[in-house]
């Protein structure tokens, strides 16, 4: 089950209440959105997008059948990237809505499906797209891309100080043999980094996240809801956006402070709102979470 981050926080944040129209931008499992449509009520105009078709397709069959007693027009569920949210609105024929959350973390039922590639602790193809009908798996760029666009990839995105080393590594060892699963590249990784202790980050996490993140052009996406999204949101409304690494919380930090130096609105969270202790306990996922928080004027 994909257990939601900051469920608490999101609502509050949001101010969810009966009759609004929101959007999840990254529906995912579900896990805020079956809130969110409790909090709005049988009123209210639910819109669930993700990138993940099989994710979408499964939460939507899920939540009609737990929501069957609400009007199913007000539940709109669109298969998407939420860097298209601006076409989604003209699809779904939505001029303005209260609030918009983007979820960016993957969900834990992408990281434990072996064969989307994302986590190097199960074997799979190094794949690692959200749309697999889209872009270029992982195993193609490891394969194919120089030494040097490797390295650049992988201390950019994923901020890894031995990226060099690491692409040098994967030259050579893909000139033996392609590496195309994800326990071929971690061991890679593991022996280049040797430094790896219990309880301590995996060497291969920074370079997964990069090669993640540069497949599926995530940051690129950031870019594109930080700019649509405050338009779409009525005077009032807010946009929340939680992040899990350095980087793509630095993206919404600034993109929110530019969008109040505009004068489109106020940043809600001077700090972001990071997880209770109590619930990082129960779910570890939730450690680096963090919510921030831009409200439209």
């Amino acid at each position: 089950m994909h257990i939601p981050v900051l469920l608490h926080e999101v609502i509050e944040s949001l101010k969810c209440h009966p009759g609004m129209t929101i959007v999840d931008a990254t529906t995912n499992g579900g896990g805020h959105a079956r809130e969110i449509i409790q909090r709005i009520g049988p009123t209210g105009v639910f819109v669930g997008i993700d990138w993940d078709r099989g994710i979408i397709e499964q939460t939507e069959r899920e939540l009609r059948k737990e929501f069957s007693s609400y009007n199913q027009s007000l539940l709109k569920f669109v298969w998407s990237n939420y860097a298209d949210i601006k076409q989604v609105f003209a699809k779904e024929n939505i001029t303005s809505v209260d609030a918009v959350l983007a979820d960016l973390g993957f969900s834990s039922l992408q990281i434990d499906t072996p064969q989307r590639g994302m986590s190097f602790l199960r074997e799979g193809p190094l794949d690692m797209r959200y749309d697999t009908s889209a872009r270029v798996p992982a195993y193609e760029i490891v394969n194919s891309f120089s030494k040097d666009a490797l390295a650049d990839i992988i201390r950019a995105y994923g901020e890894e100080r031995y990226a060099r080393a690491i692409a040098e590594r994967i030259v050579i060892e893909r000139k033996k043999e392609r590496i195309y699963t994800t326990r071929q590249l971690a061991e890679l990784i593991e022996r280049m980094v040797p430094s790896y202790k219990k309880g301590g980050i995996h060497p291969a996490t920074r370079t997964f996240q990069a090669l993640r993140i540069y497949v599926n052009g995530e940051f690129e996406n950031i870019e594109a809801l930080l700019r649509d999204a405050p338009s779409l949101v009525t005077p009032g409304g807010r946009l929340g956006i939680i992040t899990f690494h350095s980087l793509e919380d630095k993206h919404v930090k600034h993109g929110f402070k530019e969008l109040a130096d505009k004068g489109m609105g106020r940043v809600i969270t001077k700090k972001p709102i990071v997880p209770s202790e109590s619930e990082i306990q129960n779910n570890v996922r939730a450690r680096s979470a963090k919510l921030r928080v831009f409200e439209k004027i």
